[in-house]
């Protein structure tokens, strides 16, 4: 199923150039520039506080967007780069790529956990420890899946969820080359805070999580 794109509103900006950036500038816009597709490129501007926002919520630079711009047809993009001031570090232009439905990018999915309550290893009192809570999937733009799941049914003190334990989408495949894990059943703390085993496979995707962040 493929997951809700989210909006994101900009205003067709006048002139190009310095000048004209500028003035977007004075006016609490961040001047930018939708390119590629097969169309000719279009000089936009998002409100400042807009796209601040967007921005501190993370994940700006793999999230597709529904750019919608008056005057103009919606269209799927995804930002190619964000310009910041060198003392304030505050965003000052904003590139966006054109996609069409067949394009496929890099986004990161949200994992979901299902049927905690049959799992043998949660009614015995243990934990469940998420070791990613979004996996970063190389996906076709026009099938972006909502979440990936994770049916815990069956699951028992010690299991471990990897990535190869999980169903993707037709066509999708993850980013990294290898069975990293999801998450594990974790013994409760009172019973010493879980096996070695389970501290490994914690240690484990946590070391993949900060590897995978240096990769972007």
């Amino acid at each position: 199923m493929a997951g809700e794109v989210p909006n994101l509103v900009a205003e067709a900006r006048t002139g190009t150039g310095k000048g004209a950036a500028r003035q977007a500038r004075r006016e609490g816009k961040v001047p930018g520039v939708v390119y590629g597709g097969g169309a000719d490129p279009i000089s936009i501007q998002i409100p400042f506080n807009v796209l601040l926002k967007r921005l501190k919520a993370g994940r700006f630079l793999s999230t597709l967007f529904n750019l919608q711009v008056e005057g103009e047809e919606d269209v799927r993009v995804i930002c190619r780069g964000v310009q910041r001031d060198v003392v304030k570090d505050l965003p000052t232009h904003v590139d966006f790529m054109r996609l069409k439905r067949t394009s496929r990018v890099n986004l990161f999915i949200p994992v979901e956990f299902i049927n905690e309550e049959e799992a043998p290893g949660i009614k015995k009192g243990g934990v469940l420890t998420v070791v990613r809570s979004e996996v970063e999937l190389r996906v076709t733009a026009g099938d972006i899946p909502e979440t990936l799941t994770v049916d815990m049914t069956g699951l028992d003190i010690g299991d471990t969820i990897t990535i190869s334990s999980i169903t993707l989408p037709e066509g999708a495949r993850p980013t990294i080359d290898r069975d990293f894990v999801i998450g594990n059943v974790a013994a409760p703390s009172a019973l010493g805070g879980g096996s070695s085993d389970d501290d490994e496979a914690a240690e484990e995707g946590a070391a993949e999580t900060e590897e995978a962040a240096a990769e972007e």
